[in-house]
């Protein structure tokens, strides 16, 4: 029986891995952030004299530019999206510009592609990176023509004199520009609004012919030569323990090279592999019919009794109980106590998984005593801090590519695969990629968290509300890293809960107890999930209670034009990583996304029957989304989705492109989480397994969708997710529309048949 731990490594020596990788003479401009990492210091080995600290951006003698793309691709366009800012400052050639992919190093700052924060969070270093080099440029071609730097204009990879017309390309500079010191921060010029080029344009995103022809190279099509391949059967439930396998009818699959024990996972879950067994062999359906012949066994552990259903009902105890107040304004149960009437209703969202079209796989080889790592992750710096202490080497080097990724929606930034790879091609001694199967990426998941939720309003004689209670229980992602974690953390609510956006006066939030039971991670919109569809349902059913359309019931209870900070209620609130100076909770915005929305499906207008439009709006990840959409309901109870709009205000929209695709894509993941997915536990371990079990919204479903972009002035606020959190409760909105029947929980499923 062979059996790995946790393996040391120390003779095997670090290798220049990129070394060569960049000509002599090239010019490094400063973005002034973030220091050099390797590949830099390979740039600074071959011009010791030109500038050493940028991450970002290097230019080539011959004019090419190099930009360092930190961040992965997944379909969101960080790798267009990025470029396009420094080639917008910098005026460059774009059939000019070389991307380097992410590769992971902590000099190039959070590599996390998670959160919708790529653009959002480094607009200004890849701008600052763009005009510095340009400035640059400009000051060693004025040098050379005896000109003013004013009288130096450029345009398209060209340095423009303006006082005789001549022009040169920018390789002519590139030396003279390496020895001048970069400009600070203060005296960057960046250009006007009205002379971008490609920021605030459509874009078609730099992998997309390699994806439409098949060309790409994603996670799963990494290859080394002699590589084995490595499937893993993982305890069904999360804490369990082998028992017993048949390691000699594994061995007589042909193919079949190894069966390995994997560590077993000790709490706190983390990053760690589930343990398990491995089977390794020349091919991945040798190594999949291995894992079969094992038939391998397992304890449960002490998540063994595990059950959804049971849980929910403990779920619902912790609501009624009551819990920590995560905000406080006026006196909520007075406000109540004296109302003229009160509404109240329960919402419930189950688990959920990723399920993207990719599943999870690792590529691992020990190259001259480097450990190197080619996976589809999300956060390269991640894998390194997290498979470091299972192979007994420093983060830093272990050097990890990511690959393009086919989908993640949060899955990927959490890199148990790239461990359990690092740990075979360590045993193995040779490059060894581990590839998970549906079955897998479904039972062994992060999965989104199980909620339930109750709302409590009290209401003045029009139907207008004078209190707001909102209650909820649920384990929190906080568990997977604290085993005594035991409910929401002030993260959580701060995602859709503690910054509802209502002018009421008196308003509590607050959160029950909930311990985890199987992983729990962040997904697409994370909270917002669970949160928006109360909210947004919640409103609907005020507003049909109070008599009032929707849209107009929304408006007043956002009331005035106004900046909301959550913390003048005690609430603790993160504002996804910004600042309220820089991007505040804005109810004007809200509202106008909410209008056009309103504008776009025409929501006021009658239907026939059968017919229905639902809408909600939501704020996260500091950008504004609105959505309506409508379906038509058959006799016997079917229900089509007919059409959906999006309202978007992400601030500056960088890839309208993008933008719109972000917002397509957030209908059909958002329709999927409404109307089919459900992941559910028996005994500790998942019951779903694949697409026919835990679905996912096919063709036929997917509606015509029609998205508007705001114009703004603001910052880049995030894309990816902001989409999600409106579109669950505009569908179930619609269905009551359509039927009259109300959705209090997801999904849908065969509620509108029982």
């Amino acid at each position: 029986m062979t059996k790995i731990e946790n393996v040391s490594n120390d003779n095997f020596s670090r290798r220049g891995f990129l070394r060569g990788m960049v000509a002599t003479g090239s010019l490094v401009v400063a973005a002034n952030i973030i220091p050099f990492g390797p590949m830099s210091e390979v740039m600074a080995e071959h011009h010791k004299d030109g500038l050493k600290n940028s991450a970002y951006l290097s230019i080539s003698p011959d004019g090419t530019v190099n930009i360092f793309i930190h961040r992965v691709e997944m379909g969101q366009g960080s790798r267009t999206g990025l470029p396009m800012i420094i080639a917008d400052e910098l005026d460059a050639d774009w059939e000019r510009l070389n991307f380097v992919p992410a590769f992971g190093d902590k000099k190039f700052g959070d590599q996390n592609t998670d959160g919708s924060t790529s653009i959002r969070r480094f607009y200004d270093a890849f701008r600052r990176a763009g005009a510095g080099a340009r400035m640059m440029l400009q000051e060693a071609a004025a040098s050379a023509w005896n000109v003013s730097v004013d009288q130096v204009g450029v345009e398209n990879h060209r340095l423009i004199n303006k006082a005789t017309g001549a022009s040169a390309d920018f390789s002519e500079f590139v030396e003279a520009a390496s020895k001048l010191n970069a400009p600070s921060d203060d005296a960057l010029k960046f250009k006007s609004r009205a002379d971008w080029k490609y920021v605030g344009k459509p874009k078609k995103i730099i992998d997309m012919d390699g994806i439409v022809t098949g060309t790409a190279d994603f996670g799963q099509d990494i290859k080394r030569e002699g590589m084995l391949f490595a499937v893993v059967t993982r305890p069904p439930v999360v804490g369990g323990k082998i028992t017993s396998y048949d390691k000699a009818a594994a061995m007589a699959v042909s193919g079949v090279l190894d069966v390995v024990e994997m560590p077993v996972l000790e709490f706190p879950a983390l990053f760690k592999p589930l343990g398990g067994v491995a089977v390794v062999a020349t091919n991945t359906w040798a190594a999949k019919k291995g894992v079969e012949a094992l038939n391998a066994q397992f304890d449960g552990g002490v998540n063994g009794g595990y059950d959804t259903a049971v849980y929910e009902k403990e779920l619902w105890q912790s609501v009624k109980k009551g819990g920590t107040n995560h905000l406080n304004r006026g006196d909520v149960d007075k406000s109540i106590g004296e109302a003229e009437s009160t509404f109240e209703a329960d919402y419930f969202v189950p688990h959920l998984a990723h399920a993207p079209m990719e599943p999870m796989s690792a590529t691992a080889e020990w190259i001259d005593g480097k450990l190197n790592i080619w996976t589809s992750c999300q956060d390269p710096q991640s894998v390194q801090n997290t498979v470091a202490p299972f192979v007994k080497q420093k983060p830093e080097d272990i050097y990890v590519e990511a690959a393009l990724l086919g989908g993640a929606f949060g899955r990927k930034s959490k890199p148990d695969f790239a461990v359990e790879a690092a740990l075979l091609a360590t045993h193995m001694k040779k490059p060894v990629k581990v590839v998970w199967m549906r079955e897998d990426d479904i039972k062994h998941g992060y999965y989104h968290t199980i909620t339930a939720q109750s709302v409590k309003a009290g209401l003045d004689v029009n139907g207008r509300v004078t209190a707001w209670h909102h209650k909820t229980a649920y384990p929190s992602i906080g568990g997977t890293f604290d085993t005594a974690s035991a409910g929401p953390g002030g993260f959580e609510m701060g995602l859709g809960l503690v910054d509802m956006p209502f002018e009421v006066d008196n308003l509590r939030v607050e959160a029950g107890e909930a311990k985890q039971q199987v992983r729990i991670g962040w997904m697409r919109s994370v909270a917002n999930i669970q949160q928006a569809f109360a909210l947004g349902s919640f409103v609907d059913e005020l507003a049909h209670n109070a008599g009032v359309n929707t849209v107009d019931y929304w408006m007043e209870l956002i009331g005035s034009d106004r900046k909301v900070n959550p913390a003048d209620d005690g609430a603790q609130y993160g504002n996804y990583g910004q600042t309220l100076d820089d991007f505040p909770i804005d109810t004007a915005r809200l509202k106008a996304v909410l209008a056009k929305v309103s504008e776009m499906s025409d929501f006021k207008r009658e239907r026939p029957k059968g017919r229905g439009v639902g809408i909600s709006v939501h704020r996260s990840f500091v950008s504004y989304v609105a959505s309506a959409v409508e379906v038509e309901m058959s006799d016997s109870g079917d229900v089509k989705v007919v059409d959906a709009w999006m309202a978007v205000d992400c601030g500056l929209a960088v890839n309208p492109d993008r933008v719109k695709a972000q917002m397509e894509g957030a209908v059909v993941f958002g329709l999927s989480l409404a109307m089919h997915s459900e992941i559910t536990a028996q005994n500790g371990a998942i019951v779903q397994g694949n697409f026919d079990d835990y679905q996912v919204c096919r063709i036929d479903e997917v509606p015509n969708v029609e998205v508007a972009i705001m114009e703004s002035d603001g910052p880049p606020g995030g894309v990816g997710e902001p989409g999600v959190p409106p579109v669950a409760p505009a569908f179930t909105n619609a269905i009551f529309a359509a039927s009259g029947k109300r959705i209090r929980r997801l999904p849908l499923a065969n509620q509108l048949h029982t």
